[in-house]
């Protein structure tokens, strides 16, 4: 049974019920209440802001304080939409009313900006509180099942609590349910599913701002913070993007921000159908050359040691086995065959070789510049980044076999560290990059 009652919220008693207790619903409550207007907010979850209380590492990466025009070149497909709403509240007004509430706040790299007690917790509590003050009435534990729909306009809508189906009516309502990213803090997709049931129409829905999945997944390096490297997407063998700043290996793949940043274009390209590269430059500052020196110098003031040892020397130390394996070279062998012969390479590694995994990727011959990539066998239309199994790691030569400039760094590094080894052939017992 349907009943129009609920801890003294009768119907008629609100002007606006916003949906999703989120930071854009406090937000958006507390304004409307600031405004003179009869506010309820309903969050399924037992607490508002659950997963903001768990973004940027429990930290809570709050805003960006980067000027608006670049933040609207952040936002896909279509960013006008926005710009009004930015302009009459953006990145400042937001520090500002965190700082009335008693949250200061830091700006770190990137314009990026954090509570100063580094605690997510502060910033949800800080924007319950706003809104409750302004006079928002929050609902816990309370479902919308759908909305009510009269003549084409918003009229009120059905919820459960304490397993008892309730209704409310009201002329104003606001969806701010979040997308589907994180199911256990409450965004489970049901602004989309009530969107659709009002008569919009859906896109496909795609992951963005993610961490990537690769194969081989390099778990040996799991929770390796990585800072100052650069990353870089080729898709369909073209450099598409670079991001510089702060990776992490993760279980399963790669994370950190400049993961995030590139991740939305990594999803649309697998959608697409279309072959994905990363390449992961751990030592961006130094070219080629540079980087070669480097090498040489580091292994001949290293007389006597083995592999293992110089590659501590060169490595974080989560990377030596991982380079190691790769490399296919013991740690207990020694450095001398990391160098190898200063002859030019000719050989390209055979297809089928050390970076080779059992999934839906393999390695494969590039169409230009004789570079090799990691192709696809079959082509996924769905949408899930698990399909992005190449390694992060990619080498390159001209048709003459000489290295060139399109090398990128991070193959520089295990490019000079394999050395004469790349050049062996299937079946000689050699490993291949």
């Amino acid at each position: 049974m349907t009943t129009k009652a609920n801890e003294g919220a009768h119907s008629g008693a609100w002007d606006v019920v916003v949906v999703g207790a989120g930071p854009a619903g406090l937000l958006a409550a507390g304004r409307a209440a600031m405004l003179g207007s009869r506010v309820l907010l309903l969050e399924k979850m037992e607490k508002p802001a659950r997963k903001l209380r768990i973004t940027g590492k429990g930290r809570a990466n709050i805003t960006n304080m980067k000027p608006l025009e670049e933040h609207l070149q952040e936002i896909h497909p279509e960013p006008r939409f926005l710009r009004q709403a930015f302009q009459a509240f953006f990145n400042r007004d937001l520090v500002a009313l965190l700082l009335e509430q008693g949250v200061a706040t830091k700006t770190e790299r990137g314009e990026r900006v954090f509570p100063a007690s580094d605690r997510a917790w502060d910033v949800a509590e800080a924007l319950v509180a706003w809104a409750k003050a302004q006079g928002v009435t929050i609902l816990h534990r309370a479902k919308v099942e759908r909305l009510m729909i009269s003549e084409g306009a918003f009229a009120g809508l059905e919820y459960t609590q304490s397993g008892a189906l309730k209704e409310i009516l009201a002329p104003c309502g606001l969806l701010a349910t979040g997308g589907m990213s994180y199911p256990a803090t409450g965004s489970t997709g049901d602004g989309f599913r009530f969107a659709e049931a009002t008569g919009h129409l859906l896109q496909a829905l795609r992951p963005s701002l993610v961490s990537l999945e690769t194969r081989p997944a390099y778990g040996k390096a799991t929770g390796l913070g990585l800072k100052n490297v650069q990353l870089t997407l080729w898709i369909e063998g073209k450099k598409h993007a670079t991001e510089f700043g702060e990776a992490e290996f993760t279980a399963k793949g790669l994370g950190g921000p400049i993961v995030l940043r590139l991740s939305r274009k990594v999803v649309f390209a697998l959608a697409a159908g279309q072959n994905v590269e990363l390449t992961l430059d751990l030592k961006p500052a130094l070219d080629l050359p540079k980087l070669e020196a480097r090498l040489i110098r580091d292994l001949d003031a290293r007389p006597g040691e083995n592999c293992g040892q110089v590659l501590r020397a060169l490595l974080p130390a989560q990377l030596i086995e991982v380079f190691s394996t790769a490399l296919g070279l013991p740690q207990t062998a020694p450095a001398g065959l990391l160098k190898g012969p200063e002859t030019k390479t000719t050989a390209a590694p055979a297809q089928g070789t050390a970076l080779r995994s059992d999934g839906p990727w393999q390695l494969g011959r590039g169409h230009r510049h004789g570079r090799w990539r990691i192709a696809q066998r079959h082509r996924s239309p769905h949408h899930g980044l698990q399909e992005n199994r190449g390694p992060v790691l990619r080498r390159g030569s001209d048709r003459s076999g000489r290295q060139h400039g399109r090398l990128q760094p991070a193959d520089r590094l295990l490019y000079r560290l394999a050395g004469g080894r790349i050049r062996g052939q299937e079946g000689t017992g050699s490993r291949h990059l």
